[in-house]
């Protein structure tokens, strides 16, 4: 079985007003203190707890893991290594795609976002977001770039189930994923082409770097990626999650479409063409509206009712969740899903009763925080 982790992006928020704070480095000293000391839990090693690009963030990532019972396990030890550290400090750790509210924050200070900084000026000092990325095992290179080819029209379902992030700087955007808008404003990101072969995608690879853009290679922020560190694709889609049995569903479908696609690979079955303008305006469809509305369905290209789409995806990769075991998990998790809403709903439904009180806004976030830990 394809084993696969997950990276999780979270934001920091004071603990009272419910507004970035820029505490990372405190929060992060915090684990490794509480780790000295012995008060982290004996079974969540392997991941790791970081800093991300703005010092309102912080980022956990969990080991390679074949289960889903194992990788919910180790989300939710992660997650409540990040909250019980934040809280020495008097910060709270939110999974939301945006920040609901607005405040202060601050680009970390390290040479390569230094860099970063200097050549994306303001946008990098808006670009406060977190997501949710998914890595899946893979046999080499030759297989990596066949998946990439294969599951590109199918990776922004994952972004409308996962939708967490409807509020940025206290505005409802009016979409259920703002953080997609955001991310696309870097021009390394979105959808790769059809590439076919390792030299191909090297050579494209090469060809971003050369105009001077990104700064490096971990730039090339596309939805999904060969690893340049691991061998696994790395599906960045998603927002991260507000529940942690949502980032199982999203890890589980990621790994059947990898799985999938490595068996059409394997097969011989050619690769669907989409032009990648077309999948970036799926995204577009599936950041806008997740799934209170229609949904771009990657056989046809056209909109569908997002019970019909997501129907449509359980069978396409249904052999292989059926092989993995997962089949009933996320059969359960995408009608829960279609039936009580994403992260956004959640959201919206906080923050809306808060209004424009600035205390009742701050104990929503507050709340949110106390959701995404206690569910």
């Amino acid at each position: 079985m394809r084993t696969m982790g997950v990276e999780e992006e979270l934001l920091l928020v004071d603990a009272r007003t419910g507004r970035p704070r820029n505490v990372a480095s405190q929060v992060i000293r915090a684990a490794e203190a509480r780790d000295a000391a012995g008060s982290a839990p004996s079974d969540d090693r392997g991941g790791s707890l970081g800093p991300e690009l703005h010092t309102t963030q912080v980022e956990t990532d969990t080991p390679p893991l074949e289960t889903l019972p194992a990788l919910d396990h180790a989300l939710r030890a992660w997650r409540e290594r990040a909250r019980a550290s934040a809280l020495e400090v008097g910060a709270r750790v939110v999974p939301t795609g945006t920040s609901p509210l607005a405040g202060d924050t601050r680009v970390e200070r390290t040479d390569r976002y230094d860099a970063m900084a200097q050549r994306y000026g303001l946008m990098i000092a808006e670009q406060l977001v977190c997501g949710c990325h998914v890595h899946v095992e893979l046999s080499g290179d030759d297989e990596g770039v066949g998946v990439l080819d294969r599951i590109r029209t199918w990776v922004p379902l994952l972004l409308a189930i996962s939708a967490n992030s409807p509020w940025s700087q206290s505005v409802d955007t009016g979409y259920e994923s703002y953080r997609w808008q955001m991310q696309m404003r870097w021009p390394s990101s979105g959808p790769l082409p059809v590439l076919g072969t390792p030299a191909a995608y090297r050579a494209y690879v090469d060809a971003m770097l050369a105009t001077g853009v990104p700064v490096d290679e971990g730039m090339v922020y596309a939805d999904a990626r060969l690893s340049a560190l691991h061998p696994t694709v790395e599906i960045r889609t998603a927002d991260v999650c507000l529940e942690v049995r949502d980032a199982v569903v999203v890890a589980a479908l990621s790994r059947a479409l990898v799985e999938t696609a490595a068996r059409e690979w394997a097969e011989g079955v050619p690769a669907a063409d989409v032009p990648a303008p077309l999948v970036r305006l799926a995204g577009w469809r599936a950041g806008r509206y997740g799934l209170t509305g229609e949904l771009v369905h990657p056989p046809t290209g056209t909109s569908r009712p997002a019970a019909d789409v997501l129907g449509d995806l359980l069978a396409h990769v249904g052999d292989a969740l059926e092989d993995a075991g997962d089949h009933d998990h996320v059969s359960r998790g995408i009608a829960r899903l279609l039936a009580d809403g994403t992260g956004s709903r959640v959201q919206r439904d906080l923050l809306g009763a808060a209004g424009r009180d600035e205390d009742a806004q701050g104990a929503a976030v507050v709340q949110l925080s106390r959701i995404a830990t206690e569910a």
